[in-house]
This record gives structure tokens, sequence and C-alpha cells, in this order.
């Protein structure tokens, strides 16, 4: 049961409470540039998810099992080749260009996907879905997973670190959505010239990220709620 509490918590985390875009200002880039209609804005938020999602699993399993310090797999290979069994292999330098590497390689392989089954959504998304591979939400999150694989004593499971990219994927698929709708709103309003384009979606922007500060506190409320639940 405190399993199933920890992934609901570290979901509604990652979602709402600490959302990517809002609260840590990353994946600027499609947040801005996919979000002038709905239903490409909610494309782009579910392709996000699924390559986050991928992402995650794949970067979670090499950072285990090859990057963090004391990773058997180096591990292994050292003492293979007479190494000094006492000695702590640490390959987490390697980490960004792993993980850029395995993003690519999953943003491929969504383009493809997109562009053989939804060709009206792969031309509405034009240059912004190969830029997923620069989305900083997605590297964000895998660095997030790193983070919590440094510690011996307090390792994050795969279930974690899929709880926590699920969360983000969403909670981009989220803002994105909301702001696509406001700006389709803000079609049929008479904006300032000055702030037409970016400058009034910055702002909308600045108040979505005030708005989603309060869900703050909401994780301790679900937190007990469970724990009632769940006795």
């Amino acid at each position: 049961m405190d399993t199933l509490t920890s992934l609901i918590l570290i979901f509604i985390g990652a979602a709402l409470i600490n959302n990517f875009v809002l609260h840590y200002f990353v994946g600027i880039c499609p947040f801005l540039g996919v979000s002038r209609r709905v239903d490409t804005a909610f494309g782009m938020g579910c392709a996000v998810t699924f390559v986050i999602s991928i992402s995650a699993l794949l970067n979670w399993t090499v950072t285990h099992f090859v990057l963090r310090p004391g990773a058997p797999v180096p591990a292994w290979v050292w003492q293979a080749v007479g190494g000094d069994p006492g000695k702590q292999i640490d390959l987490s330098v390697l980490s960004y260009i792993v993980y850029i590497f395995v993003i690519a390689s999953s943003v491929q392989f969504v383009e493809m996907y997109v562009r053989k089954f939804f060709p009206p959504l792969y031309r509405s998304f034009g240059v912004f879905l190969p830029l997923i591979t620069t989305n900083c939400a997605i590297l964000f999150g895998s660095l997030e997973i790193m983070k919590h694989l440094q510690d011996p004593t307090r390792l994050w499971g795969l279930h974690e670190a899929l709880a926590l990219a699920l969360g983000g994927g969403v909670g981009f698929a989220i803002a994105i959505s909301l702001m696509a709708g406001i700006r389709e709103e803000l079609d049929l309003c008479d904006v300032p010239e000055p702030l037409k384009g970016a400058g009034v979606a910055l702002i909308i922007a600045g108040i979505m990220a005030m708005a989603f500060m309060g869900f703050i506190g909401v994780d301790k409320g679900v937190h007990s709620a469970l724990g009632a639940l769940l006795k």
C-alpha cells in the first residue's frame, strides 16, 4: 500500500504540483510553438508523454545497470579484466550523451509512426515534432530519475521512474492543451498590437504558473486520504 501511495504522489507531484513547464520552466519551445490549436497541442502532449515514458524506461535501465556509481555491469567488466574489485566504477559522466541518444531514437520512432498513420497531425506539427529531441522537459525527466539513482540507500525502482515520467508527460499535455484553449479564445479578442504573439502567450504562461501554485499542499491531502482509504 505504501508503494501505491508513493507512486500516486510522485505522479500528482510531477503532473500538477511540480509541473515541468509551469514550475521548472522546461519544454517552453513546443509549449509556445504548438499551442495555437487544441487538437495539435493535445497531439503534441500525447507524443511528449509517449517519448518521455519510453526514454525513462530505457534511461532508468541504462542508469541502474551501467551508469550509476557501483552499477553491476561496469563492475563485472572491471573485475573481468583484472581490475581491483574494491574500486567503484562511476560512468555517470556519460549520462547526458546516453540520454540524448535514447531520446533521439525514441523521437524517430514516434515521428515515423505519426507520419505513417496520422499524416494531417504530422503536417500540423511541422518542425516541432523532430524538435522533441531537444525538448528539455524530456531530458529533465531523465535527469530527475538519475538524481534518485545516486544514493545507494534509496534507489528508485522502475515503477517510480515511470510514475514520474507519466506524471511529467500528462502535466505537459495538460499545460499545453490549456494554453491552446486560451489562445484560441484570444483570436476572438482585441489584443494590443505590441502584445500579439509571443508577448501575450508569455503573460498567459505566467498567470497559469501562478494558478498551478494553488496545487501546493495537495499531496499532503492526497496522502492523508489514501492513508485512510487503504487502511
